[in-house]
């Protein structure tokens, strides 16, 4: 017991080193509010030593009191005492009362810091770290977590600061009646904090442990809860499957846990009565001792409270000390993932962004693998696309049509090639620069829960009604929007009171407006037509050109009838540009466009 206690102390001390990035997590959050914190610790951590102090000679004046016959002025000095133990008191449960609230504001305020840093790097970092289970695990116990640990965090703070501040000023009181006293308070504890090591060390494993257990239980909640599987979990009557699948995960999860509460539960009565019998011995000794007149009453009545409120500080010391290693292992898992740092950064000193693209974007023997990926989607690709005209790239799944887009936004870089607008490499351009030159109309856009102006309005937060509104007739949304009941100003989704849902169709021309909205010279369209019907298409089509005029625009399409209106064709497969050219020139070739056309006409 003694080498694992001393292990798993070297280990609390080596996790204990983030305490002070914690401190600083809490000050950054709450400046004022953690000075008050912990202005009140330190006095709320004296005050229970008055009371025990004013014991002996509370105790002592009634005895004499009592020897006195009871008269006022025998009495007076009990009462004095008396009082002022009663405004201790009073003191204490005011101070508790504010320190409460006042750790409220703090715990909120670190709270929503910690979401803001889990947020902010969740934005910053790379594409390339949502291709890792492992950064899913990371993720996962990070928000899960920061929802409570921070306030755990504080209180096991506040409960160590409190009780440290306690507990010393009751050895000091139990010192004069022998240093052994302090000693056997301290060695009865112990076994207790073996317990609390073994578990906490434990408890974490298995959390680490189960981590994708746990994300697959809030993966099947999900899918037994959300709108956008009811469809199908209905008609194939999968909603019993799900159920089972999640029931048998959580059945098992559950009974790990109650195991480990078990095996806490136990450990922790073993160390209470090893502590009682310590304290049980302690005391009948200086009973003793004041039967055979060495010590008074008073003095046996402050040894009693000050042993008993030791063991209790002690306890409660260890406890919070288990719950400040656990979140010290949390805030492990925070700092190591607030620590991923992403490789798609910006230059040293980033070239000025072209005012006109003027040669065009060129792909140069690119070359690229997602991480974890078995085989590279681009390799050897080589394309140049002319500034100010329209293609269109077409190609079975998996071809690398949407990995295009991915480099050319710059959420990746290529493992070997370069990627150049107007001659540059994109890595030396600034990203925000960059991709304010570039709209995208994604193949499968976010459906945004806010009204439809703000949908559309999200392309460009700078945009007035009249540009929303425009956008919105350029994707032909124009007129959806103006049969809801609030127009413009409607809420779209169901998630939410008063909220209009719209067909799949309908959020991709809510998108489309998006992506139009922003002016850049560089528009992509990702499957702009796959949601529409073949009226719909063609009465789009027909606007698209005037739409595009004076920019570079891409379309990535399976719909032949869409490319075939671009001013050149390029045919992807197998990670390379199979062929090229306009829609007549490809259907002389009788290559794969011919071939693809042909089973479509059929």
């Amino acid at each position: 017991m003694f080498t694992f206690v001393a292990q798993k102390l070297g280990q609390s001390a080596t996790e204990l080193r983030r305490l002070p990035s914690a401190l600083r997590l809490a000050w950054d959050a709450a400046k004022l509010w953690t000075a008050a914190w912990a202005v009140l610790l330190v006095v709320q951590g004296l005050l229970p030593v008055g009371s025990v102090y004013l014991t002996r000679p509370l105790v002592n004046r009634v005895m004499a009191a009592v020897k006195a016959g009871g008269s006022w002025e025998s009495v007076r000095p009990a009462v004095t005492i008396a009082i002022l133990f009663a405004a201790i008191t009073l003191l204490t449960e005011l101070l508790r009362s504010a320190l409460v609230w006042i750790r409220t504001h703090q715990s909120e305020l670190v709270q929503d810091h910690i979401t803001a840093m889990i947020h902010r790097k969740s934005a910053e970092i790379d594409l390339a770290f949502y291709d890792s289970p492992d950064f899913y695990d990371r993720l996962h116990r990070a928000r899960s977590e920061a929802s409570y640990r921070p306030v755990q965090l504080l209180e096991s703070l506040s409960g160590i600061l409190q009780n440290c501040i306690t507990l010393a000023a009751m050895l000091a009181v139990l010192a004069p009646f022998g240093l052994w006293v302090p000693v056997a308070l301290l060695a009865s504890t112990l076994p207790a904090l073996y317990v609390v090591l073994r578990n906490t060390v434990r408890q974490h494993e298995w959390n680490v442990r189960t981590t994708p257990d746990q994300r697959l239980t809030w993966y099947y909640d999900w899918l037994l809860t959300s709108h956008e599987t009811a469809s199908e979990l209905r008609l194939f009557g999968l909603g019993e499957t799900f159920q089972s699948a999640y029931n048998a995960l959580r059945r098992r999860l559950r009974g790990e846990k109650l195991e480990l509460a078990q095996s806490q539960a136990l450990g922790q009565f073993a160390a209470g009565a090893m502590a009682l019998l310590a304290g049980g011995a302690s005391l009948l000794w200086m009973t003793w001792r004041a039967i055979r007149g060495f010590i008074t009453l008073g003095d046996l009545a402050l040894f009693q409270q000050a042993f008993q409120q030791g063991l209790g500080l002690v306890r409660s010391l260890l406890e919070n000390l288990g719950q400040l290693y656990s979140s010290s292992l949390f805030l492990g898992n925070l700092f190591d993932f607030l620590a991923l740092k992403p490789t798609v950064l910006d230059p040293a000193s980033p070239r000025p962004m072209p005012r006109a693209i003027e040669s065009g974007i060129h792909f140069e023997r690119v070359t690229f693998q997602y991480p974890g990926g078995r085989a590279p989607v681009l390799s050897d690709f080589s394309l140049t696309i002319p500034a100010g005209r329209i293609v269109s790239l077409v190609g079975p799944n998996g071809a690398g049509k949407s990995t295009f887009v991915k480099l050319l936004c710059r959420f990746y870089d290529p493992n070997a090639g370069r990627v150049e607008l107007d001659g540059m490499d994109l890595r030396g351009f600034s990203l925000e620069e960059l991709r304010r030159r570039i709209t995208v109309l994604f193949q499968e856009p976010v459906r945004y829960n806010a009204t439809a102006g703000e949908n559309i309005g999200l392309g460009d937060r700078g945009a007035s009604g009249m540009d929303i509104e425009a956008a919105a007739t350029a994707a032909g949304a124009d007129q959806i929007i103006r049969r809801l009941p609030g127009g413009y100003g409607n809420l779209l989704g169901k998630s939410y009171v008063d909220g209009a849902e719209l067909s799949t169709g309908e959020w991709q021309r809510i998108a489309l407006a998006r992506a139009f909205l922003r002016r850049a010279p560089i528009l992509i369209l990702d499957e702009p037509t796959s949601a529409m019907d073949p009226w719909a298409e063609a009465e789009w089509i027909d606007r698209f050109r005037s739409l595009a005029e004076g920019r570079t625009a891409i379309l990535i399409t399976h719909r032949l009838t869409t490319a075939m209106r671009a001013d050149e064709i390029h045919v992807i497969a197998g990670g390379r540009v199979a062929e090229s050219g306009s829609h007549e020139e490809l259907l002389r070739r009788g290559g794969l466009y011919a071939q693809s056309w042909a089973r479509a006409a059929e």
